[in-house]
C-alpha cells in the first residue's frame, strides 16, 4: 500500500465524498452523517480534490482545504485525504479504478448529493463510474425532485433502487442507486466564500 492511503480491512464498506471542500462545512458533516447512518457504511473518505473541471474558478490550496476540513469533521470513521493527488488522478472514474485496484476487497459506495445527480450526465466516463460502484445520492434543498427526473436518472431508472434498501447498497451489483430523503441542511461552500468575501471588502 502506498505511503499516506488509508488502512483498510477486507469486506469494509466505503463510501467515497468527493469535492472541492471549499471550505468543508456543516452541510458536509450533516450529509456525511446521514450517509454512515443510512447506507450502513463503515467509513466515509472525503476526497478532496486538487481541483475541479466544472468549476470556473480554482479552489484554495488544496493543504489549506484538508486542514479545514479537518478541524469540522471530527467522527473517527471519518478520513480526509488527498487521495487524487497522491494517485495522481483528476477525473472520478479513473479515481474509482484505481482505488479498486488498490483494494480490491472492500466495497465502494460513490457519495454524491442530489444537487450532482442534475449534472452527472456531463461528468468525465460517468457512465463507468455507474458501472463500477453502487450509488448513495442525499437529498439537499430543493434538488430532490430535479435529481430524480434528471438525464442521468432516466438513463439509469432500471438501477434504482427503494430507498428502504439504503442499508444494501454497498452489496448491491453496480449499476444500482439509491435517494435518501434526509433532514435539510441548507449550508453551501458557495455561500460561505460569499460571506467571507463581503467581509473582508
Amino acid at each position: 500500500m502506498r505511503a499516506g492511503l488509508p488502512v483498510t480491512v477486507p469486506g469494509m464498506t466505503v463510501g467515497l465524498l468527493g469535492g472541492s471542500f471549499d471550505p468543508a462545512h456543516d452541510g458536509h458533516v450533516h450529509i456525511t452523517e446521514m450517509a454512515l447512518r443510512r447506507f450502513g457504511l463503515d467509513r466515509v473518505w472525503w476526497l478532496v480534490t486538487p481541483g475541479n473541471p466544472l468549476k470556473a474558478h480554482g479552489p484554495a490550496p488544496l493543504s489549506e482545504r484538508i486542514a479545514q476540513a479537518r478541524t469540522i469533521m471530527r467522527d473517527p470513521r471519518v478520513t480526509i485525504t488527498d487521495i487524487e493527488a497522491r494517485l495522481g488522478t483528476r477525473m472520478t472514474s479513473d479515481t474509482i479504478a484505481a482505488l479498486q485496484r488498490l483494494y480490491p476487497r472492500v466495497r465502494f459506495v460513490w457519495l454524491m448529493g442530489a444537487d450532482n445527480m442534475v449534472q452527472f450526465d456531463r461528468w468525465d466516463s460517468w457512465h463507468e463510474i455507474a458501472a463500477r460502484v453502487p450509488i448513495g445520492i442525499i437529498a439537499r434543498p430543493g434538488w430532490r425532485m430535479p435529481a430524480r427526473f434528471s438525464r442521468a436518472a432516466r438513463i439509469l431508472w432500471r438501477a434504482r433502487q427503494p430507498e428502504a434498501q439504503a442499508r444494501q447498497l454497498a452489496d448491491m451489483q453496480p449499476p444500482a442507486w439509491v435517494m435518501i430523503n434526509v433532514p435539510l441542511n441548507k449550508q453551501s461552500s458557495s455561500a460561505i466564500r460569499a460571506r467571507l468575501k463581503r467581509a473582508r471588502t
